[in-house]
């Protein structure tokens, strides 16, 4: 009967709030989101409703968005808020349709098209046409921060130096999240699946069914559902995280199986506690672990270090400039995206490793004319992932000089100090804390604010700089003249 914030899991509500309104007459998903919400710049490409829907819009995402514009994780956080920060937004990640990258502003966007078609707030549409019908009385959208809601958890997070913070999100935005509810009525709304008092049946097929991309392809998300496989069956559901709260919903349609976890600490895994309680009840039907098979099948593979130092270096993704590195030591190859070796790969053979945890795996091509060599990062039911071999970036004292100064972005308001200390290059703004940023490849460098990626002239002259995060591509910064 706890009542929990679970996040992205709001998501799949918001397409319904959606759907019921199409399905009444009021919008097309197929509708131009300019249409409602003619706040939003005019990108010179068509954004539909049914962009926001499937993560395909190529706007940016709103929590990368505040981060990069100096707002901290206790910071009041509105509706508004999110509506004119992506309001000066000048370009798109991508051209709408054409990818899938998970963006969280297009299901606040949604939110507010709910109250514009309807009349009524997201809470109230969502409670009068999906709550009350399903008897899920203790389910809400939360769009108001300062409400006392009775049997409502806390959430925690561990504390650098040991012991335990409370961590809240402080949020009157909604759609993309905020939704507070218990197990118990998730599961109401997973039995409407079966039943379909809800929508009806041609609603939750259009929900399920995944989403065809401008290009061909398939992506694994459907209309604020996530569509998956895990160990050869089929899964719909979703997983939310927020500050110390972590939630997952899985629903095994084949099996009539659905299951929740809710918890409110964030260091526990609820993805993984769904799957262990569908490794009890689904034993006879769930195929072998990918991980376990191939073990199984390629017991013992040793390479030499001659074969590991091969592998071992630096890579690009050169759609968004994330790295990974890999290093070699001890007999073994390791991962990670920072500077520590980070988790030892299990070989399956000379190229392909199996990442520990999961079903996971890594795979790397040799240098083929032009073409450097690559790595591969292969997830179940996912399209792979590609990194470039790239050149470490070393750059002298003098070099790293060069590169400071103030850079400014109108896009977010903000600008950015970058500075030398203690030989390491630096971002400062007002609020927060020196961000130090690591060398990577040339003229860029990693730091939690992202990659950021410098730009010169044709005399060589530093102009400004891009940060890619993992869904904010190509924010361009300014550099400020002296």
């Amino acid at each position: 009967a706890s009542i929990s914030h679970v996040a992205s899991i709001s998501k799949q509500f918001t397409g319904m709030s959606i759907q019921l309104l199409a399905q009444r007459g009021k919008l097309s998903l197929d509708d131009e989101v300019r249409k409602y919400i003619t706040e939003l710049p005019d990108y010179g490409t068509r954004i539909t409703i049914r962009h926001l829907l499937t993560h395909t819009s190529g706007l940016r995402d709103q929590w990368s968005l505040l981060a990069l514009a100096g707002w901290r994780e206790d910071d009041l956080i509105t509706q508004d808020d999110v509506l004119k920060i992506v309001a000066h937004q000048k370009a798109l990640n991508f051209v709408p349709g054409s990818e899938y990258l998970y963006s969280n502003t297009g299901f606040t966007l949604l939110a507010i098209i709910v109250n514009r078609v309807s009349g009524q707030s997201l809470r109230e549409f969502a409670d009068s046409n999906i709550f009350k019908p399903l008897g899920m009385t203790h389910t809400h959208f939360h769009d108001d921060h300062t409400m006392i809601v009775p049997n409502r958890t806390s959430a925690y997070q561990p504390r650098p130096g040991g012991g335990w913070g409370i961590s809240i999100p402080v949020f009157d935005t909604y759609g993309a999240t905020s939704l507070f509810t218990t197990a118990e009525d998730l599961l109401l709304w997973e039995q409407n699946f079966a039943d379909a008092r809800v929508g009806g049946r041609d609603l939750l097929i259009a929900m399920e069914t995944p989403t065809l991309l401008a290009g061909g392809d398939t992506s694994f998300y459907g209309l604020g559902l996530t569509l998956g496989r895990y160990r050869g069956q089929r899964t719909l559901g979703h997983g939310g995280s927020d500050a110390g709260y972590r939630a997952d919903v899985v629903l095994f349609p084949d099996q009539g199986l659905a299951i929740t976890a809710l918890c409110n600490l964030s260091s526990i895994n609820p993805n993984a506690l769904t799957r262990r309680v569908a490794n009890i009840y689904l034993e006879d039907v769930l195929a072998v672990p990918v991980a376990s098979s191939a073990s199984a099948t390629a017991p013992g593979v040793a390479l030499s270090a001659e074969q590991l130092a091969g592998l071992a270096g630096l890579y690009r993704n050169p759609l968004t400039d994330a790295v990974q590195r890999f290093s070699a030591r001890d007999g073994k190859l390791f991962s990670g995206a920072g500077p520590a070796p980070g988790v030892a790969l299990t070989p399956v053979s000379a190229t392909r490793f199996l990442v520990p945890g999961g079903t996971n795996t890594v795979e790397f091509t040799a240098a083929a004319g032009t073409r450097p060599q690559t790595m591969r990062m292969l997830a179940e039911g996912q399209k792979p992932v590609v990194f470039e071999r790239v050149t470490a970036f070393t750059p002298s004292a003098v070099d790293l000089r060069g590169f400071a100064g103030d850079y400014t972005s109108p896009e977010l308001d903000i600008t950015y100090t970058l500075a030398v200390s203690d030989t390491v290059l630096v971002v400062r703004t007002r609020k927060a804390a020196d961000v130090p940023m690591r060398p990577t490849f040339t003229d860029a460098f990693q730091a939690s604010i992202g990659t950021v990626r410098f730009t010169r002239d044709a005399r060589g002259a530093i102009t400004g700089f891009t940060v890619n995060t993992g869904r904010v591509r190509s924010l361009r910064f300014e550099r400020v003249k002296s």
